[in-house]
Order: structure tokens, then C-alpha cells, then sequence
């Protein structure tokens, strides 16, 4: 153990160990074939913030929430039933009455080819007017969550926050309670123009993202995040470096800190993508002025890299929550992602011992 890098509130204080406030949507993947061509999917639930809470739940044994809205429909039950099986309690779960056409209100979609070699993984998704995409402020009782029943650690991200504006609000009034209530808040930037481009565009992304960076301990983002999604201009920054050289983040952190000194940590993926279906893929996180490398792992087999770097932020999580020390939170994330992107569907289907199996150097021969 180290001298903890969080000032996280103590288990036995709260009944959470993790909340997560995003959008639950249904992933409905062809298989091993394309969307345009598809007679049959296999579904699954997903959402960036979700993810990291399943993860919590499912790999690393800890108390988890969601806060987000559905429909009162099949539709809306069958992503109750799902998150019922990822161990994610709803009790904070907005349910919106439903017309029976969905032209009030829907559960979001989001179907999604895997991609193979030369032909890259696919999203399309079909998620406008979705409950979670019209919570407003008031609507989830965060004094409820973050002071009555108590939180650990708050996970939101870029994605949810870009939906609307009444979702930007909504990630506001969440962070200004978590923060007053001594909660560790992560967000993970994850820039989307698209859902920017009509409103405001990048100047809007900018200012908003300052705000919750402001209120932020635990930053996930890569070099490009933060001069896109926060305005920064970074000195130094060198074009053309390969995507796992760790040289930018490098350079970097430092000025991020500087701007924003409420950030204890900062931390990013690495990714080299030779095809759909072989990355290179690492990690780096930075915390009381050091930096901590995971291994790369090159030529790192793909089966399905939706949900990866979600696998990552809860591997870091649960390690800081530990107070296992950055080190090893760098290398459980970077393991929980690896190991997640072996599987179908957003979620990790990974156990704690696989981890710890591989950070320590496990390989894949058959355990029997």
C-alpha cells in the first residue's frame, strides 16, 4: 500500500461504491456479418457510463448505481433485465411514461459491426429523443444519492454531457452535489463532433467541458481530448508521433494540472490500430507529478474494442479505490481493457483473478 493519491470517503460510510449518470442504450450486433445485410442480432445493453459501472459490479466486486431514464415499455424492460443481470442498481432510474409509438419518448440504439482486418469496426446508431437524452434538471434527487445514502467515487463522460443541453445541466447539478458531498468524480472526455456540430460546435464543447473539468479528480483523455474538448493550447506538442508513443501525454499533463490543479490524475490509452482486428495497446496515467506505464502490448488480438477503454476507467478505479497505488492502477486498467476487447458486446465479462493473471504475466494457454 501508498499514501492514497484520493480523499475517497470510507466504504463503511456509504452505500455505494460507485454511481454512474449516463445513457443506457440496446447494442444490437450482426454478429460476424454487416448491419446492412443482417436477418438476426444478438443484443446486448451498453453506454460508456454504464459500462464502467457493470464493470465495477461484475469484475471488481463493488457496490454500483446508475442514474439515467427509460421508457416504460418492452423495451425499456428488457434494458431493466439486462442491467439486472450486469449486478447495476436502478433505483435511481428515471422511468418516462411511454405513448406506445415512441414519438414521446425511446430506449436508443445502437447497432454495431465488430469489423474484421481491413474493414473497421461500425456504429450506427439510432438514439435521438431517447429518455436518457431528455432528463433535466430536478429530476434525479442527487442530494439522495450523494449526501442520504452516500457515494464513493461519481463516473460521467463527454458522450452523455454532448446529447443536449438539458444533459450538460444535468451533469452540472450532479457534480456541484457529488463535489459538496466529498465525492471523487471521474469523466472520461470522449469528444463527439456530431453530436457538438448544432450546438455551438466547439466553442460550446469548450466551455462547457471547462466547467466540469474544474470539477474533476480524475481525468481520462488522451493529448487530443484536451486541446479539442478543453481549448488548451499545449506547448511542445509534437504532430506525427505514433499513437503509443506516450511523448505528448508527456508533455501534456503538466500544463493540464497547471489549469486545472483540482486534477489528482490523468490517465489515457494507447492505441496503434494495424487492423480492425490486431491493435498495439498500452496505458499511461499521471499522479503526484510521475508518470506510470503499463506494458504495451503489441499485436494485441480484437475480437470486439467497444467498451475497452470503459474496461479501462473502472480497472483504474477500482485500483485507486484500493489504494493499490497508480502503478498498479495503470496496469489492472490496461489488463481489464485488453481482456474486455476479447469478447462480444460494450460490457466486461471479466473476472478480478483474470486480471491479476495477466497483469502478473499469465498467458493464454488452456487452464484446465
Amino acid at each position: 500500500m501508498s499514501d492514497p493519491i484520493l480523499n475517497l470517503r470510507p466504504a463503511s460510510e456509504t452505500r455505494w461504491d460507485c454511481a454512474a449518470l449516463g445513457e443506457v442504450m440496446l447494442r444490437l450486433d450482426p454478429g460476424d456479418g454487416r448491419v446492412r445485410n443482417a436477418r438476426q442480432f444478438q443484443v446486448w445493453e451498453g453506454g460508456g457510463e454504464y459500462n464502467f459501472a457493470r464493470g465495477m459490479s461484475k469484475c471488481w466486486g463493488k457496490r454500483a448505481t446508475v442514474a439515467t431514464a427509460l421508457p416504460d415499455s418492452d423495451l425499456g424492460w428488457l434494458v431493466q433485465d439486462l442491467i439486472g443481470q450486469g449486478g447495476v442498481d436502478m433505483s435511481h432510474v428515471v422511468w418516462r411514461e411511454f405513448d406506445g409509438l415512441g414519438r414521446n419518448t425511446r430506449v436508443g440504439l445502437n447497432f454495431t459491426e465488430r469489423g474484421f482486418g481491413v474493414r473497421p469496426a461500425l456504429g450506427v446508431s439510432d438514439r435521438a429523443n431517447s429518455a436518457a437524452s431528455q432528463l433535466r434538471p430536478g429530476e434525479i434527487d442527487w442530494e439522495r444519492l450523494f449526501g442520504e445514502e452516500g457515494v464513493r467515487w461519481f463516473h460521467t463522460g463527454g458522450v452523455f454531457t454532448a446529447l443536449a443541453s438539458n444533459t450538460a445541466e444535468v451533469v452540472l447539478e450532479a457534480l456541484e452535489v457529488a463535489k459538496k458531498h466529498g465525492v471523487i468524480v471521474s469523466f472520461d472526455q470522449n469528444y463527439r463532433a456530431s453530436l457538438w456540430k448544432d450546438r455551438g460546435g466547439l466553442d460550446a464543447a469548450q466551455a462547457l467541458n471547462r466547467k466540469i473539468a474544474a470539477m474533476t479528480d480524475v481525468m481520462i483523455g488522451n493529448d487530443h481530448d484536451f486541446v479539442v474538448c478543453l481549448g488548451m493550447e499545449i506547448d511542445g506538442l509534437v504532430k506525427g508521433l505514433p499513437p503509443t508513443d506516450p511523448a505528448n501525454f508527456k508533455t501534456l499533463a503538466p500544463q493540464a494540472v497547471k489549469a486545472f490543479p483540482n486534477v489528482k490524475v490523468l490517465a489515457t490509452t494507447l492505441r496503434a490500430v494495424r487492423s480492425a482486428s490486431v491493435n498495439d495497446f498500452g496505458a499511461i496515467l499521471w499522479a503526484n507529478g510521475a508518470f506510470y506505464e503499463a506494458p504495451m502490448r503489441d499485436g494485441l488480438a480484437i475480437y470486439d474494442r467497444i467498451g475497452g477503454g470503459d474496461g479501462f476507467a473502472s480497472g483504474l478505479a477500482y485500483a485507486l479505490m484500493e489504494n493499490l497505488g497508480p502503478q498498479a492502477a495503470v496496469d489492472y486498467g490496461a489488463a481489464h481493457a485488453a481482456l474486455a476487447m476479447t469478447t462480444p458486446g460494450d460490457t466486461s465479462m471479466v473476472r478480478l483473478k483474470e486480471v491479476e493473471a495477466l497483469v502478473k504475466g499469465a498467458g493464454a494457454r488452456v487452464i484446465r
